[in-house]
């Protein structure tokens, strides 16, 4: 199984996060999030996958959530900002199967595979 990496080739958190994974010989489809966008469907994937609300994988610091902040009242509302806005999206998140973990820091994406 091919794990997939929610990847910002700017960040370098996750460029870290690809050169674990190409360490360890972990195969790993890269999805560049900024460029193919994100949909309801997949935040509410990587929810479920993370075991976490929204609200806990939105960049928080991000000028755009800034602005945001205050109209963020429901899981609705924090999809919508995730969709209009991907790179409110923390990074790296790596998915293997039916879990997913924040890369934060990077070495911590090893735990999706410490039992396989």
């Amino acid at each position: 199984m091919s794990a997939i990496i929610y990847h910002n080739p700017r960040c370098s958190k996750s460029r870290r996060a690809i050169e674990i994974l190409d360490e360890n010989h972990i195969s790993y489809e890269i999805y560049s999030y900024l460029d193919k966008g994100l949909t309801k469907e997949i935040i509410l994937e990587l929810s479920e996958k993370l075991g976490k609300d929204i609200s806990e994988f939105i960049r928080k610091k991000e000028d755009a959530y800034k602005e945001l902040e205050l109209s963020l009242k429901n899981k609705n509302d924090f999809i919508n900002a995730l969709v209009k806005n991907p790179r409110l999206l923390e990074r790296p998140i790596v998915v293997l199967g039916d879990k997913a973990v924040i890369g934060r820091p990077p070495e911590d994406i090893l735990s999706l595979f410490s039992d396989n």
